[in-house]
């Protein structure tokens, strides 16, 4: 049996199997019926492993055991493992938002606040501070500073973070509408950008002749990008936080500058 290795690689990837499970299952598949020892030859995966690897992949339900001697393996549909799958992970996610709901109701969760709040008294202002790398990163932290304003939302960035940015944030920013947050968004507008859309919960102005990448809460909290999204790949965007009332309220006299000329 020839598996490319890619092509393991993705297998790995979309089922959650390590690389010895990942070799007997596709070996399994090509056979539909085998003993451990045919599998171990075929997946090339030492025999000793195998049969620690055929019950890891009969409890996940990737396989059948077949009573009898030589004890053999049935393999199951892979329509039908994606099916029992998604319904582990279904059940699994349950239990944790579950577990997630318990613990507003515990006390861990308040002494884990108090813990912040002790500790934060003690933090300098300029410690506050952080390099956060990974665009799924960087929407995630931009998603709590948003979440936390009272006043204001400014944001500055380019036609492409229009539509990453109303994807991803769109439901909080309507969210701190309704709650009277002002919100300002500044970007090179496109055709592919549904402004009118974006006018039930911000201000929109478009702005050409300006190139970055920021995001200031309240005029204290900012998160700036170092790199132009043209030429970086999401994996390696970076962004830089910082709370810092002073150089908050510097960057967005100058954004203010900007909205008015345009």
């Amino acid at each position: 049996m020839i598996v490319k290795d890619d092509f393991l690689v993705k297998l790995r990837q979309f089922f959650g199997l390590n690389l010895y499970e990942v070799r007997i299952w596709t070996a399994l598949l090509s056979r539909g019926k085998a003993t451990a020892g045919e599998l171990s030859e075929i997946g090339d995966v030492p025999r000793s492993r195998a049969y620690d690897v055929l019950e890891s992949l009969e409890k996940k339900g990737f396989v059948v055991m077949k009573l009898g001697k030589p004890i053999q393996y049935l393999a199951v549909e892979p329509k039908e493992v994606v099916e029992r799958l998604k319904k582990t992970v279904k059940e699994e996610a349950e239990k944790n938002m579950q577990k997630l709901k318990d613990l507003n109701e515990n006390d861990a969760l308040s002494e884990l606040n108090t813990l912040f709040t002790q500790g934060i008294e003690f933090v300098e202002p300029a410690d506050l501070s952080g390099a956060i790398r990974g665009r799924h990163n960087l929407y995630a932290h931009l998603e709590t500073m948003i979440k936390k304003a009272e006043k204001s939302v400014t944001i500055m960035t380019t036609s492409k973070g229009v539509l990453r940015k109303i994807e991803a944030l769109q439901p909080t920013l309507a969210k701190l509408t309704k709650k009277g947050v002002k919100v300002k968004i500044a970007a090179p507008m496109t055709k592919e950008i549904p402004m009118s859309e974006m006018k039930s919960y911000a201000t929109v102005k478009d702005v050409k002749n300006v190139n970055a990448r920021f995001c200031i809460v309240d005029g204290k909290e900012i998160m700036f990008m170092v790199m132009d999204d043209k030429d970086v790949h999401p994996t390696y965007d970076l962004g830089i936080w910082v709370n810092a009332p002073y150089f908050a309220g510097a960057l967005e006299n100058l954004f203010e500058m900007v909205w008015n000329k345009s």
